[in-house]
């Protein structure tokens, strides 16, 4: 039986977690996968997380650093002290693959290399680049991280978007693999809000998601009594969004929703206004349920939407969103813009595919 471990950052809602996830319930009899996590989150939506992979038949092993929030000290000293624990694991089960998602994994990883250098040698490394701006405020050590897994071969990017940047940026131009997404049944979500058109926002409320132009949008509609606005998250910018937010009648604020995506068909649209991404699951996830997707069109959204797709505006420009809540969406068949963007992510982000394409590059 061949192992491959999968690191991520914690048993919680995330698109590199859901891609980590999506790979291991593969199937593949040849292949025993388990996922580890860097640090340990105690979240509304960890229980179901675990109970996700041991229903899969996924093996996981649990993190000890807490998961403080105040200061992101605790995730780097998280990815320091990883070795000491992987070791262990690593001996134990003998991967011959590890597969490495977003920035701390990856600094726990390279610091293995470091202290233990023999080890990971005797592995595959791969690595998914995530998103399209990596290492904020790690500038310096995430060029060194980087050399790495460059001179490993490890990196896989996810979109055009990422490819372009990480060459820009770093020299190299990885392979890409598209994030794969399955449709998922749909269910009725309980909070619509009959006679409007329900648009949903769900996500991290942190500036890269443009939770600023979020907050703009939906203050500007308050007294227009078409739509209703569902913001589902949590983040650093939740006084932001509760100060903006809290008090109108066009908006209901909710903590994270686990398992959003079987909900996503009740809705009558999604908006996205983040600033930057790399290959956006959510927005496939949607689009996979049939639900137009309202964009800012940057790198890693406009990747997962059709070239003519009409829903879109240029650098998170208000006076745009307001011609779409005014003129665009009122008129619009909401039902056609849905199956014209199923139709695009069925063909370019199929599940199986991601699988085979990941698990061949695992047993090279």
């Amino acid at each position: 039986m061949k192992r491959v471990f999968h690191i991520i950052s914690h048993f919680d809602m995330g698109g590199a977690e859901r891609v980590a996830v999506n790979i291991a319930k593969s199937g593949n009899p040849d292949i025993e996968y388990h996922i580890v996590e860097l640090i340990r989150t105690r979240s509304e939506f960890t229980s179901a997380f675990i109970n996700e992979l041991k229903a899969a038949g996924i093996r996981y092993h649990r993190a000890v650093v807490p998961d403080i929030r105040f200061h992101y000290i605790f995730e780097r000293l998280a990815a320091v002290t990883f070795p000491l624990r992987f070791i262990f694991l690593y001996l134990r089960y003998r991967p011959v693959a590890v597969h490495s998602h977003t920035e701390m994994p990856d600094l726990a990883v390279f610091a293995t290399s470091r202290l233990f250098p023999r080890l990971l040698r005797r592995c595959r490394l791969v690595r998914t680049i995530h998103n399209t701006c990596l290492w904020t405020g790690l500038k310096n050590t995430g060029r060194r991280v980087e050399r790495f897994f460059i001179s490993r071969r490890a990196n896989v990017a996810i979109s055009q978007s990422v490819l372009d940047n990480y060459r820009r940026e770093y020299g190299e131009r990885p392979p890409m693999i598209y994030n794969g997404v399955g449709q998922v049944p749909q269910k009725p979500y309980e909070g619509i809000v009959p006679g409007k058109k329900n648009i949903l926002f769900a996500g991290r409320f942190e500036p890269q998601k443009g939770i600023d132009t979020l907050v703009e949008i939906i203050a500007g509609r308050r007294d227009d009594t078409r739509y209703h606005f569902h913001v589902a998250g949590d983040g650093s910018m939740r006084d932001v969004v509760m100060k903006r937010l809290s008090g109108l009648d066009n908006v209901t604020v909710v903590p994270p929703v686990y398992g959003l995506s079987s909900y996503l068909s009740s809705f009558d649209y999604m908006l996205m206004p983040s600033v930057f991404e790399g290959l956006s699951i959510m927005s496939i996830e949607a689009s996979m349920a049939a639900l137009p997707v309202i964009i800012n069109n940057c790198a890693g959204l406009k990747d997962t939407l059709p070239d003519t797709w009409r829903l879109k505006v240029e650098n998170n420009d208000i006076a745009a969103y307001d011609r779409l809540f005014d003129s665009v969406i009122p008129s619009a068949d909401a039902h056609a813009f849905g199956q014209e963007a199923q139709r695009f992510v069925l063909d370019n982000f199929g599940i199986e595919r991601m699988r085979r394409e990941y698990e061949r590059i695992y047993l090279e």
